[in-house]
């Protein structure tokens, strides 16, 4: 079964993210994803990426219940396996990628959303940081790429409060580069990505790389130390009961 479409029209790489009910991550949608960066890297006919997701919902992040199969396992390889790859792929691949935020962009899915180039959100969609939820810490780059974009005070104060940020408030701190209404969003995000089809690639290229440099030269470490603190974080008691919470639908009771 695949969780991932694909499709290829005038130089646009569509990649839709189809996992009900949510589009949470598993161990097949990320594989499927990691494989698509890496057939795109070579295709010389994909020159722009569009990432989105079917339905109403960009990603809920990991899927909890894979989450805690993991067991006593460690959650740093779990991500070097998983999350750190692909966000590498899509920062290092020389060809614009664009997320469309189609709706809830949650936890790891917010990592990969903040990965991309640009984002394009629908005027519904909403950005939630997540992992505090669940007794968890940032990962998947949102530890470096979310103060980067809207500044470490706000930063913290959504990750520990763990309210979402409306579409509205993401456009104002510059989380994302518009907003649009549901339903023109793909093909706004669409034709936008055509017309930049256009242009000098090569150039695209070099300045993506230009940009990780000056801005993002650390993001290796940031990853890796990523996994040291969710390691820590997933053996704690404050996890078991996140997550316990979670499934039962109800409020944690933190000790």
């Amino acid at each position: 079964m695949t969780f991932l479409r694909t499709d290829l029209n005038n130089g646009v790489l569509l990649l839709t993210m189809d996992r009900p009910k949510a589009n949470a991550f598993n161990l097949e949608l990320i594989g499927e994803l990691q494989n698509a960066f890496k057939q795109a890297a070579r295709d010389t006919q994909a020159y722009i990426i569009v990432l989105t997701g079917a339905g109403r919902v960009f990603g809920a992040g990991q899927d909890i219940e894979e989450l805690r199969s993991v067991g006593d396992a460690s959650i740093r390889e779990h991500l070097q396996r998983t999350y750190n790859p692909l966000v590498l792929q899509i920062r290092q691949i020389e060809k614009p990628v664009i997320a469309a935020v189609n709706g809830t962009c949650a936890g790891a899915s917010l990592g990969i959303a903040l990965a991309c180039d640009m984002r394009f959100a629908a005027d519904s969609a909403k950005f939630v940081v997540g992992f505090n939820g669940i007794g968890l810490v940032p990962d998947s780059g949102v530890s470096l790429l979310l103060p980067a974009l809207i500044g470490l005070g706000r930063t913290m104060e959504f990750t520990f409060s763990n309210q979402p940020i409306s579409a509205q408030q993401a456009l104002d701190w510059g989380l994302v580069n518009r907003i649009l209404p549901i339903e023109a969003l793909q093909t706004e995000t669409m034709n936008f990505a055509a017309e930049l089809s256009k242009g000098p690639l090569g150039a695209f290229g070099l300045s993506k790389r230009l940009f990780n440099h000056a801005v993002l030269p650390n993001l290796e470490e940031v990853l890796d130390y990523e996994g040291h603190m969710q390691d820590i974080a997933g053996k704690r008691a404050e996890h078991k009961e996140g997550v316990a919470a979670f499934l039962e639908k109800r409020a944690p009771k933190y000790t």
